[in-house]
């Protein structure tokens, strides 16, 4: 409530901001089009004047939120649990992060805690097992928001991704422009509709380009350095080699880097490699890695917001949302010259 004791009203908080009404009722929905700073400003206030819609709010039961991953070993989840965290803090209610490890006992533990503690609401980060945990999930009442889903999910259920398709065709077009025809992939877990969306991509931007989709450049992955060491082996050990390789992941293409450099192959001088998501290693790989970032902090905060809107019984605007992805150009891309070698551009 304002110092006056009168209520605080949508306009009180703009005319606070310096900004339009629309634009605090986009923060209040949840929407992404609100630039990061005026969203904290935003936020900032809404917090500062106890803020309430004129439609009262049901009251959350626990104030936790649980965010459940199949594993917890990548730096990809710890971007989205940043994200999450950013947005649970403001709005005063705990987190809770889990890892089933795709083991049914574990995810049966898991949902027993999740009875037990009665969280609010649960973000779904995982690629085995969504049915049978959203099914328990819809018999318990608890909203629940998936994260980069394996497959199709009932239309009540939102999902939070990235546009994938735009992405792997983003990042095999500037292998193209920079002079390359032989472009190998190092794919992701064929499971994902994430990894299959970047390989379309790929495909598209060949077949704009008129070149020839050559399957034997295609190496399964799973998205780990180790998946991208083996595939970079087996690329790199072709008789007639990419010149240029797109891996899927960032953890992939660094570990595409290792079976490089066991091999003398310098990058970007012999080879060009671009990754995808944008992890804060990428930046800071030997040569700095060219990658497609995933806006993977913000998938998590939007997917907190949403799940916080569905445990207080407030709509949502659509259940499917795709944020966009942005190519960033680093060092370990460069052009591909008539004699063969690359040149940094």
């Amino acid at each position: 409530m304002a110092a006056s004791g009168r209520r605080v009203t949508i306009a009180t908080i703009a005319e606070a901001a310096g900004v339009s009404v629309p634009t605090v009722s986009r923060v209040l929905n949840g929407r992404t089009d609100v630039s990061p700073e005026t969203r904290d400003r935003i936020e900032h206030l809404l917090r500062e004047h106890d803020y309430r819609p004129r439609n009262s709010r049901q009251p959350l039961r626990a104030g936790l939120i649980d965010l459940v991953f199949q594993d917890l070993d990548s730096p990809w989840a710890v971007e989205l649990i940043r994200g999450v965290e950013e947005v649970t803090h403001a709005a005063g209610v705990g987190s809770v992060v889990s890892a089933v490890h795709r083991r049914t006992a574990s995810t049966r533990q898991w949902l027993q805690n999740l009875r037990a503690r009665q969280s609010d609401g649960v973000i779904l980060v995982i690629s085995d097992g969504a049915g049978p945990i959203s099914t328990e999930l819809h018999r318990l009442n608890v909203p629940m928001v998936i994260i980069d889903p394996a497959g199709g999910v009932a239309a009540d259920v939102p999902t939070i991704g990235a546009t994938n398709w735009s992405g792997g065709r983003s990042a095999t077009e500037h292998l193209i422009s920079l002079g390359h025809t032989n472009i190998g992939l190092v794919e992701g877990p064929k499971n994902l509709l994430c990894s299959r969306a970047r390989l379309d991509g790929y495909r598209a931007a060949l077949e704009e380009a008129g070149l020839r989709l050559d399957r034997r450049l295609i190496e399964p992955g799973e998205f780990t350095h180790e998946s991208g060491f083996h595939a970079g082996q087996r690329l790199l050990d072709r008789e007639d080699p990419p010149t240029a390789i797109f891996a899927s992941s960032d953890q992939m293409a660094l570990g595409l880097y290792e079976a490089a450099r066991l091999r003398g192959i310098r990058i970007p001088d012999d080879l060009s490699v671009i990754g995808f998501d944008d992890l804060p290693e990428a930046r800071w790989s030997a040569p700095p890695l060219t990658t497609v970032r995933q806006p993977l902090a913000d998938m998590g905060g939007l997917a907190a917001r949403t799940v916080l809107r569905l445990s207080r019984g407030e709509p949502i605007e659509t259940p499917r949302v795709e944020l966009a992805t942005e190519l960033v150009v680093r060092e370990s891309t460069a052009l591909l010259t008539e004699a063969g070698g690359q040149t940094a551009k």
